[in-house]
């Protein structure tokens, strides 16, 4: 019998040959032969590479060996790569083979042996002989015993008694298409009804249409905790939207932080402190904004100012502090995508991927770099302000918690008690600076989470520091294993391992590997199916694109093709399921009301040439080349805003109005 795990040991195959058994060109092989081992090799013309056969995809080699190897015999045929069966399966095994062994001997010197059949069985089955083997077992028959034994012969392979049970990964459910589509609408509902009441809305449906039998509410939850375990994408997308879906489902892109030094990254970003303060212009509690500049190797805020409101010179002077503070001047700094950070005094423009931007960050030879916008796991800072919110802000007498939900009980409705024993301390601005820097300096005490031989503060002062001069910063004072699978994939001695084929899946599987080879791991289902050979995640460089290392960028770029990928993926499905057609599922009548009619503002009015007019769209304003089209087209179509009537005012007053209705007269 051919063993496909050895013979595709250190065996390379070309490219070509890999793009047959994939069905794809030979170009786009090339491009994806960073998923692969592959080693170089010179041929006519060049240079070229072949492909590890064993870090291939287990299906392909299996199909390598189906297409390119010639079978030796009709019985040596290649042993599926996805054979596994449960542990428990291999113990009922040799269970039974136990008891068969022991059957067969004791009976080989018994002259009546169909007395001592049911002499054995009945001493086995009332667990006096064997209680052991009974546990695993359970009661057995004569029939049972003698059907083992033909299945064995003259072999002692105990694989050959494994349970046949059915071991394929799919829900084994009762319940019909059409049941399951009437049932998943109302599930997948962007409104998120709960699984209970999407069961008791699914079985009024049926009895509505008719339906005689209607499963109970156990079969209908068994099949959405499933549904849920393999299509957890779907689940998300159609029920949390896309921001959850990439957060909680799309694995995220790993930085290498070893690659950057103390002091050549700042993050910078704004929070709402949650505790009042004292307003310095009117003298009453209210809530400030801290803007902090967080070094990204130490992990240390370097920098902060207590202002507010968020606005540049905000930021301008906490980045002056950050530099003098650091003792240099940082090469990149990771802003917020805010309003604030984009302005012009930054860069010059409105628009910073403009070339030839000129701005305080590029007079001090500082490259900025903007966070996409709602992507918190972006900003590492974030980390640090809910530390902060938890370990400082909670301690200030003026906290007044994060959101409604969680406010102190002093400020909810009737809680006379926690209003009698709170004591009322609202800090001024620099009173709070203070306590930031005391509690700063409990931070900086603690072990450094991207180097824990060295704690924060040796991190700082590890840096050379450069002479810097406060007078040019001036400029900035202008204001075998059971794991569980999860967007990352699994999580196994430190490291992450992935697949595709892990995308979507949320239940426990069961991995398999080799400490002399820790680069991947393979995955199976609880069941025992083969799932997938999951690679072990290679770290990306935080800033690859200013790094000019194509390794780097090629890397990065890989990734972010990834993600694209998968999250096509799933919203290509759920477009598919969402263009099933519609079940009438509650049916019934509403009685519109009569709109209200709104009078419109008089309007004087004025013939206007309608072959000038664009066509009009309620839903897409179109775009004007003159002020006279905008005119001709809020005259035919009315203001429909705020923006349009301040505009409209203002052009009537305007000296081209004044020749507009020369014109028209």
């Amino acid at each position: 019998m051919i063993d496909v795990s050895t013979m595709n040991e250190e065996k390379y195959i070309t490219i070509k040959e890999l793009a047959e058994l994939k069905g794809v060109s030979t170009r786009a092989i090339r491009l994806s032969l960073g998923k692969y081992q592959t080693r170089e090799i010179i041929v006519k013309g060049g240079k070229s590479f072949e492909i590890l056969l064993s870090s291939i995809e287990p299906e392909l080699q299996e199909k390598y060996y189906s297409k390119f190897v010639p079978i030796l015999s009709e019985k040596q045929l290649p042993v599926p790569l996805d054979f596994h069966k449960p542990d428990k399966a291999k113990m009922i095994a040799l269970a039974r083979l136990d008891l068969l062994n022991l059957w067969k001997n004791q009976r080989k010197n018994q002259s009546n042996k169909t007395q001592f059949d049911t002499d054995f069985l009945s001493a086995y089955n009332a667990q006096v002989l064997y209680p052991e083997i009974y546990a695993k077992l359970g009661k057995v028959s004569i029939g049972t015993i003698q059907r083992w034994k033909r299945i064995l012969g003259n072999s002692n392979n105990y694989e050959l008694l494994i349970p046949n049970y059915h071991y394929e990964d799919y829900s084994r459910t009762c319940l019909t298409d059409y049941e399951k589509q009437i049932f998943l609408k109302l599930l997948l509902h962007p409104n998120k009804f709960s699984i209970g009441k999407a069961i008791s809305l699914t079985q009024y449906v049926l009895k509505s249409k008719g339906q005689e039998y209607i499963p109970a509410p156990p079969t209908f939850r068994r099949f959405a905790n499933w549904y849920k375990a393999n299509y957890f994408d779907k689940w998300t997308l159609l029920r949390e939207g896309e921001k959850a879906l990439k957060e909680e489902v799309i694995p995220h892109i790993k930085r290498d932080i070893s690659k950057i030094e103390v002091g050549e990254v700042l993050v910078a970003d704004g929070k709402r402190l949650n505790f009042q303060v004292i307003n310095p212009f009117s003298g009453n509690p209210c809530r400030a904004t801290l803007i902090g500049f967080l070094d990204w190797k130490s992990t240390a805020l370097v920098g902060y100012e207590i202002m507010l409101e968020e606005n540049t010179q905000n930021i301008a002077s906490a980045l002056r502090n950050a530099i003098l503070n650091l003792g240099r001047i940082p090469k990149f700094v990771y802003l917020d995508n805010g309003k604030a950070f984009r302005g012009k005094y930054f860069l010059g423009s409105p628009n910073f991927d403009e070339i030839g931007l000129k701005g305080i960050y590029e007079k001090l030879g500082i490259t900025t770099v903007f966070a996409n916008p709602y992507n918190a796991r972006a900003k590492v800072i974030e980390r640090f302000f809910l530390e902060m919110q938890e370990s400082f802000e909670k301690l200030l007498p003026s906290y007044i918690g994060t959101s409604i939900e969680n406010k102190p009980a002093r400020l909810r409705r009737n809680e006379k008690f926690h209003s009698e024993i709170h004591r009322e301390f609202v800090p001024t601005i620099q009173q709070t600076i203070q306590m930031i820097n005391s509690w700063l300096e409990y931070k900086n005490s603690l072990s450094c989470p991207n180097d824990k031989t060295r704690s924060i503060k040796e991190m700082l002062d590890s840096i050379e520091r450069q002479e810097i001069n406060p007078r040019e910063l001036d400029d900035l004072m202008m204001a075998q294993e059971i794991k569980t699978i999860t967007s990352q994939g699994i999580r196994f001695l430190k490291a992450d391992y992935y697949n595709d084929a892990l995308y979507g899946l949320r239940q426990k599987v069961i991995i398999k590997y080799s400490l002399f080879n820790l680069s991947y791991i393979n995955v199976f289902a609880t069941s025992g199916k083969f799932l997938c050979r999951a690679d072990r995640i290679t770290l990306t460089h935080p800033l690859a694109h200013y790094t000019s290392e194509i390794k780097d960028i090629e890397d990065y770029k890989q990734k972010i093709q990834k993600q694209k990928q998968l999250k096509n993926k799933t919203i290509k499905a759920c477009k598919e399921f969402l263009n099933i057609e519609d079940l009438e599922i509650l049916e019934c009548q509403i009685e519109e009301k009569e709109k209200e009619i709104l009078p419109l503002p008089i309007i004087p009015k004025i013939k206007i040439k309608k072959e000038k007019l664009q066509k009009y769209n309620p839903a897409v304003k179109p775009l004007f080349k003159t002020s006279r089209e905008r005119y001709e087209y809020l005259m035919e179509h009315g203001c429909t805003c705020n923006d349009d009537r301040t505009w409209l005012a203002s052009y009537e007053e305007s000296k081209e109005f004044e020749e507009y209705e020369t014109d028209i007269c």
